[in-house]
């Protein structure tokens, strides 16, 4: 009988290796790759850890019948969710709320700064400038939340005592009745009303994964539909956003600010607008960074794979064609 190999590919110290080796119970022998080998390490694995970023032939890997299940190291899978991952029988286990805290507090200093116009400030600071200017509140505003898993649930629980009022939108709305129940939220709509939600906010937060059904799916007619001079904060992911049409927005004035963790492209072209403008604030695609990021995605591996042992479902399995885990398969908060 072959050797079956773990294969990881995400950066990783002694200790991690070493508690994935014990949870491996000697069933698995475990192969540390790199991004410069995993396009070859990745024929040898049977169970995928980690995040090729680096280009892997995925039709290649599918064909030779060898890989059983890829745990992504990221919440974002569109790095191996190809469509012949999609069609095979290869199981997939994701990320996907597992950094809610860190994408929260990303979020929240996104959207303080721009309420509090910190732009303007860091300016004058450079300038040896100490002049009062205006600044807005954030207390008593209205608040949509686009994409209600992990990500937005958490930050609407950091948002609801400062704000007047929370709706979400949901591809799965039914199974987020409970947080209205609860008070979490004021109303959950389906991910095809957002538009309507839309018009009374004076925050709109994106959190939705990238999937085949949003890409680009916040464009023009959405831009249109805010409350005009509303405040704009991305922490999902850029390709959900017409990036053109978010500048036009701004320069108008129809958004009135906009805090942006991802783009597209990323990085951001250095002749966009967007980096000179004082109502914006950009990030590189931080709001999952963590110093417990590792630590918690190997405890997560760890327990899928003693799952995988016992042929039970793993956290967090994705519904490949969706491009995401369904709600009855979703990390709870203990995990994050």
């Amino acid at each position: 009988m072959s050797t079956k190999n773990i294969v990881l590919c995400f950066p990783l110290q002694e200790p991690h290796i070493a508690q994935i080796r014990e949870a491996s119970k000697d069933d698995f022998k475990v192969i540390v790759a790199s991004q410069e080998t995993i396009g070859q390490n990745i024929f040898d694995a049977d169970i995928f850890c980690g995040h090729a970023k680096t280009p892997v032939d995925w039709a290649k890997v599918v064909k030779q019948g060898r890989l059983q299940w890829i745990q992504s190291s990221a919440a974002g899978l569109d790095h191996c969710l190809v469509p012949e991952v999609i069609a095979s029988p290869i199981m997939v286990s994701g990320c996907s709320a597992l950094f809610s805290n860190p994408v929260a507090e990303t979020t929240m200093a996104l959207l303080m700064g721009l309420v509090r116009r910190l732009p303007i400030f860091f300016h004058a600071q450079q300038a040896r400038e100490y002049v009062r200017r205006p600044t807005d509140d954030l207390y008593g505003k209205s608040v949509a939340i686009i994409g209600f898993g992990g990500n937005g649930q958490r930050i609407a629980q950091v948002l609801r005592p400062m704000v007047d009022r929370i709706v979400a939108s949901d591809c799965f709305p039914d199974a987020c009745q409970s947080h209205v129940e609860s008070g979490l939220v004021d109303q959950i709509f389906s991910d095809t009303q957002t538009d309507q939600m839309l018009t009374d906010a004076d925050v709109v937060i994106i959190t939705l994964p990238l999937s085949k059904t949003n890409e680009h799916s916040f464009g023009d007619r959405q831009f249109a539909a805010c409350k005009r001079g509303a405040y704009f904060v991305n922490v999902g992911r850029g390709s959900v956003v017409q990036q053109d049409a978010l500048v036009q927005s701004l320069q108008i004035g129809q958004i009135g600010a906009a805090g942006l963790d991802v783009a597209d492209p990323e990085p951001i072209e250095p002749s966009s607008p967007l980096w000179d403008m004082d109502n914006v604030i950009i990030t590189p695609h931080v709001g999952a960074q963590s110093s417990r990021r590792i630590p918690v995605t190997i405890d997560l591996f760890c327990e899928n794979l003693n799952r995988f042992r016992n042929n039970q479902t793993p956290l967090n399995l994705v519904d490949k064609p969706l491009g995401f885990p369904r709600p009855e398969h979703r990390v709870d908060r203990s995990w994050c």
